[in-house]
């Protein structure tokens, strides 16, 4: 879907391409020197794109999708916070992926060095005086977006309480892969998992799958998952490598076709070419007493399927 037109600037700050798409709002474009790319948008932190070195799209996007503050793209990779669903009394999925987010000029540096191999930006959301009306908790999340030079996506999610008191939320990455055909993919690393099945009014199951298949409507929070799962796609004949931290459970959704019909920013026929795998801290909350922060770490990874075992014996190296 063509999103408008684009006004290219560099930012002087950071050496970054800064576009703005049709509605004004900035995005962000990563380069990598081997050609792959990622683009953010300060509408709701969200990772809009992720393209490999041969120019392929990674990442879902609806063809029907509304670019339109203050709701999110249907597509991407969407910061859920400070709640996932409609497990509280916000909106669902919470406020943090409908609100303009600022450049983080001031961002505190990270533990680690990557010695110049990635090329990263640095988000900042704090609360506005409406979100304090819904959620009274004072607090800063800065999210860093970064692509390497081999075009891994990563993102590492900082929240700090500076709150005079304690608050809990919960956490999600919501991740819509691109697939081939629903059909033809599985996910490896969540057997044998206990499962909440949002289409059993969260009954708990244990997966009884080698892998898990699609054929029908799927909406589960697998708990207490591994810090490595794999979504192999037979036609692409590639595999999404999807490590974590600080997030221990996984997301998996499909709408399959009668759901789909009733979604108004989602083609009827489109749920064959997706998958949500998102890496999530849903069924327990996490709870910052004040002046403590939560890190939470995501990265992908695009690898040829033949190479797909060797990865979910790697640990995570963000």
């Amino acid at each position: 879907m063509s999103m408008g037109r684009f006004v290219n600037s560099m930012d002087p700050r950071s050496g970054l391409e800064v576009i703005r798409d049709w509605n004004g709002v900035a995005q962000v474009v990563l380069r990598s020197p081997k050609g792959a790319s990622a683009r953010v948008s300060l509408h709701g932190g969200q990772v809009v794109s992720w393209r490999n070195d041969r120019g392929e799209e990674l990442l879902f996007t609806s063809s029907k999708a509304i670019f339109k503050p203050p709701n999110a793209m249907r597509g991407g990779i969407q910061m859920c916070f400070p709640q996932f669903g409609y497990s509280g009394t916000l909106e669902r999925h919470g406020f943090a992926r409908n609100r303009i987010w600022a450049l983080d000029d001031e961002h505190p540096p990270l533990t680690h060095n990557d010695n110049g191999s990635k090329v990263s930006v640095d988000l900042i959301l704090k609360p506005s005086e409406d979100d304090l009306k819904c959620w009274p908790h004072c607090f800063e999340f800065r999210l860093r977006v970064s692509l390497s030079k081999d075009g891994d996506l990563s993102l590492i999610s900082r929240i700090r309480n500076v709150n005079g008191k304690p608050f809990s939320f919960s956490f999600a990455y919501h991740t819509y892969l691109s697939v081939s055909d629903i059909s033809e993919v599985r996910i490896e690393g969540l057997e044998t998992l206990d499962y909440l099945d949002n289409l059993s009014h969260k009954e708990r199951f244990t997966e009884q799958g080698d892998a898990i298949t699609f054929e029908s409507e799927v909406d589960r929070v697998y708990v207490s998952s591994p810090n490595v799962v794999a979504v192999l796609d037979h036609e692409k004949k590639h595999s999404f490598v999807i490590r974590k931290e600080g997030l221990p459970d996984v997301v998996v959704w499909n709408p399959w076709e009668k759901k789909s019909k009733t979604m108004i920013d989602l083609g009827d026929e489109e749920y064959k070419q997706m998958l949500c795998v998102d890496a999530a801290a849903v069924e327990r909350a996490i709870t910052l007493k004040p002046g403590e922060e939560w890190t939470g770490k995501l990265e992908l990874s695009a690898v040829l399927s033949t190479n797909c075992s060797d990865h979910l014996d790697h640990p995570v190296s963000i």
